[in-house]
């Protein structure tokens, strides 16, 4: 008799994940084909489709990720078509700056509200100037109350973003920097080891 007890083999969660994720990423990436065939960017199509802004280089990978966090953190919606419009005069590599933006998602935002708003306080010591003023005295009812709280919440939170997309902006235009500087430095390094061994083997 077989044994009906057979524990069937664990499912690699963290690979379906990752591959859910690249999926997900390459279905939301903007492409060179999808662009030319916008109509909404038919009249200046040709200006993202120019070459300089698909490659990557040690310049235009750095800001392409500073200028996706930028777009990221400040607009609220459509991050990627912004960051995509703004690549364009400052040179940045489109696809980097497109997918620097995913950092702000529908699963990532509750997060990140919360933070932005913990920062704005701490920078601007809202809590201390404002605690049990509201910020239109005459505005006594709760409705006035609560709208009190809001705008000043509200304008806390936009703060917090804005220090988020500066801080963020320039710590992954250093990081990208150096990191493209070392991966290139690698390969060449990796091709100069590969020519010592081929001279070592004809001699």
């Amino acid at each position: 008799m077989g044994n009906h007890n057979i524990v069937p083999p664990p499912k690699d969660w963290g690979a379906r994940t990752i591959r859910r994720i690249v999926t997900w990423l390459n279905n939301s990436m903007p492409t060179r084909a999808g662009m030319a065939n916008n109509k909404s960017l038919k009249p200046i199509s040709h200006r993202f489709l120019r070459s300089d802004l698909w490659r990557f280089t040690r310049r235009s990978v750095p800001r392409g990720v500073a200028l996706g966090m930028l777009a990221a953190f400040l607009i609220p919606v459509g991050q990627i078509f912004v960051a995509v419009f703004l690549a364009l005069p400052v040179r940045a590599n489109v696809p980097v700056a497109a997918l620097t933006t995913f950092i702000t998602n529908p699963f990532t935002y509750p997060f990140w509200i919360a933070a932005a708003n913990q920062i704005g306080k701490f920078v601007l010591r809202i809590d201390a100037m404002t605690f049990g003023q509201p910020l239109n005295t005459q505005m006594r009812s709760e409705f006035g109350e609560w709208l009190s709280w809001f705008v000043r919440e509200a304008g806390v939170t936009a703060f917090g973003f804005l220090c988020l997309a500066i801080f963020f902006a320039a710590i992954g235009y250093l990081v990208s920097s150096f990191g493209w500087r070392w991966w290139v430095g690698r390969k060449r390094l990796k091709r100069l080891d590969a020519l010592k061994l081929k001279r070592a083997e004809h001699e």
